[in-house]
């Protein structure tokens, strides 16, 4: 969780974490119970604070899902001090987050509808250029992107196929929108795909991009 990480690494005097839903909020307050913390329901395109209240804003996995990146930036710049720092990261679906990746190539492959719900089409901002860009359309200055590599090691085929079998995100979805044969060829074909090692795991790389510049 972003607002864990910045207690333990920073000493801030204050962090305000938000997010449009009810039940995210209420699970991050019930784990993390700091007096410097508050928690709220807001929207990204209205945050909570004043004009220039905050050294720093960051957005922590949620740009792309953002229906006006653009207008999210601009609260973010909007509540953040002169000379403060602004700063996103997101996953690169398109390439680098290869457990998605190996995902919706196999599921193309078999179904070429597959390709309108596939976030590396879909989320043209998680990019290095996109996001350089966008920071430089908001006129903050010293902009940098970076990537932030994860390595990601599977137990076994089933530890990397079993998070596919629930949840409301668009790759679960799907693989639970297909029938039972169908599912099973998406699961033979990503069998076959997968670099699984002599062991049985699987090493995959999780990359992020992430952007700063300051206002």
């Amino acid at each position: 969780m972003l607002t864990q990480t910045i207690l333990e690494t920073a000493r801030p005097s204050l962090v305000r974490g938000v997010d449009p839903a009810e039940g995210f909020v209420g699970f991050a307050r019930d784990r993390v119970r700091d007096p410097r913390v508050a928690f709220e329901v807001a929207n990204a395109n209205q945050l909570p604070g004043d004009d220039g209240s905050f050294d720093y804003a960051v957005s922590g996995l949620v740009l792309n899902f953002v229906s006006n990146p653009a207008g999210a930036l601009d609260e973010m710049r909007r509540v953040t001090r002169t000379g403060g720092l602004i700063a996103a990261y997101v996953w690169d679906y398109a390439e680098g987050m290869e457990l998605m990746r190996y995902f919706w190539d196999a599921a193309i492959e078999l179904d070429q509808h597959a390709a309108t719900l596939d976030e590396g089409g879909r989320f043209t901002i998680c990019q290095p250029e996109p996001l350089r860009s966008l920071w430089a359309e908001a006129s903050l200055h010293d902009v940098t992107v970076v990537p932030i590599d994860i390595d990601t090691v599977f137990r076994d085929f089933d530890d990397y196929w079993s998070p596919f079998l629930g949840g409301q995100a668009p790759a679960p979805s799907y693989t639970m929108s297909l029938d039972e044969s169908a599912r099973d060829e998406l699961k033979a074909l990503l069998r076959r795909k997968l670099p699984i090692g002599n062991d049985g795991s699987i090493e995959l790389r999780a990359r992020a991009w992430g952007v700063q510049g300051r206002t």
